[in-house]
């Protein structure tokens, strides 16, 4: 088994030596640009991370982990675009530094190569990753309307919300696991069983997203904190904060998440104060606990030895131990 730097390094070789200067330009040069701005590249480590899990040579499963990474890329620049986003990872992003038009066809011609790196597989290799990616692309893309449609609800649910953040994030930390498996040729009740450790792992990680927006520590958590209450996002500490809240802490909710001040300071410390006193902050740590030990689980289950089994608790203890 390789470090996580290890693998980060891995695909970022494999990445350039895939590197070709393509016409038209104005198609590809985009592509270039959003994979060349980097990131942790977490869901193609899993990719690598899984198919040496299961005693597989990690350059066999490269092609699969691109596919992940291009994918991912992909679904970011017509996220940037739904958001009107002016920033990707400091940089400009794609339909700012070129335009829409551009960048959502650069983003469709993602796609189609991301299926393109299956085609390096034999026959059943790539028709089980094909069948994965295909269910796991349409689950991204209903999990990002689910979210766009919740903007404009005040009748979300918390199972509702754990269904829009399965489908928008934890599936493809799932999917991405599962490749390795599937590159692995290890047997179907392991790849599912490595599947969902890593969707409950997905879950951990968004909740926990969720909570850090609010009380993460500015130094640390890399985004403005109080981002999603300056946005009115009805995230889980929100749509639990309104279940436990007395009538007066509801209603001044209600109010603080209809309103856009020029100055948010007053807004997110008065929220963040309801989050607290509701108990909302302490049934969203207690919901991040048990994503988490949910997925360690699954990991008894798993046919390879014990000391594979620390790495992958290992990961996710070190995936969880963000500073809040």
């Amino acid at each position: 088994m390789h470090s996580i730097y290890q693998y980060q390094e891995f695909i970022s070789a494999y990445l350039e030596s895939q590197y070709e200067t393509k016409e038209p330009r104005n198609l590809y040069e985009p592509v270039h640009y959003i994979l060349k701005l980097g990131g942790k590249r977490i869901r193609p480590v899993l990719t690598l991370m899984s198919a040496e899990v299961f005693d597989a040579d990690y350059k066999l499963a490269l092609p699969a982990a691109l596919a992940v990474e291009v994918f991912h890329n992909f679904s970011l620049i017509h996220d940037d675009i739904m958001d009107d986003a002016p920033l990707r990872r400091g940089n400009e992003t794609v339909h700012e530094k070129w335009n829409t038009n551009t960048a959502i066809l650069s983003g469709d011609a993602m796609l189609i190569l991301a299926y393109q790196y299956f085609e390096k597989y034999n026959t059943d290799v790539f028709r089980d990753l094909a069948k994965l990616f295909s269910k796991t692309a349409l689950e991204v893309c209903e999990g990002q309307q689910y979210d766009v449609d919740f903007e404009t609800r005040d009748d979300v649910t918390i199972d509702q919300y754990l269904k829009m953040i399965e489908y928008k994030t934890a599936v493809l930390v799932g999917a991405s696991m599962k490749m390795g498996a599937i590159v692995a040729e290890t047997s179907a009740e392991n790849a599912n069983l490595i599947y969902d450790f890593g969707l409950n792992l997905g879950l951990a990680f968004q909740l926990q997203d969720d909570y850090l927006d609010a009380f993460g520590n500015p130094e640390t958590f890399g985004k403005q904190v109080g981002g999603d209450i300056i946005e009115n996002k009805k995230t889980y500490l929100y749509l639990k904060a309104i279940e436990f809240a007395n009538s007066d802490e509801k209603e001044q909710l209600l109010h603080l998440f209809s309103i856009q001040p020029e100055d948010n300071s007053a807004k997110i410390a008065s929220v963040k104060e309801i989050f607290n006193s509701s108990g909302a902050s302490s049934a969203t740590q207690k919901a991040i606990q048990d994503y988490t030990l949910k997925a360690f689980e699954t990991l008894r289950n798993i046919s390879i030895d014990n000391e594979k089994k620390d790495i992958l608790r290992s990961f996710g203890e070190n995936l969880m131990g963000r500073k809040v």
